[in-house]
């Protein structure tokens, strides 16, 4: 069967607003919708809470794993300084 958007779009991909992006459940014509960064829908605000936490978390990672990137820079460039050898970046030659 055909979706009711496809007759809009002209796709047969399912669009946004047809299916949680969480859990997959049908998101009914008259039901409500909960957005979450545009175009990301819910069923209901406990899926978009729990999208939203994960993404949360992963940011933090990011962050952490970024700051340690950092930490270890700034080490390498005191180790150097003290007169130990540390080579980083990248050669190019033509």
């Amino acid at each position: 069967m055909a979706s009711y958007y496809s007759a809009f779009f002209g796709s047969e991909e399912p669009h946004f607003l047809e299916s949680c992006s969480l859990c997959s459940k049908h998101l009914g014509l008259n039901s409500d919708i909960f957005m979450y960064r545009g175009d990301t829908a819910f069923c209901s605000i406990e899926c978009r809470e729990e999208q939203i936490e994960s993404d949360e978390a992963k940011e933090r990672s990011w962050k952490l794993s970024a700051r340690s990137l950092r930490k270890k820079s700034s080490e390498a460039a005191k180790d150097s300084a003290a007169g130990k050898t540390v080579r980083t970046g990248t050669l190019v030659v033509a």
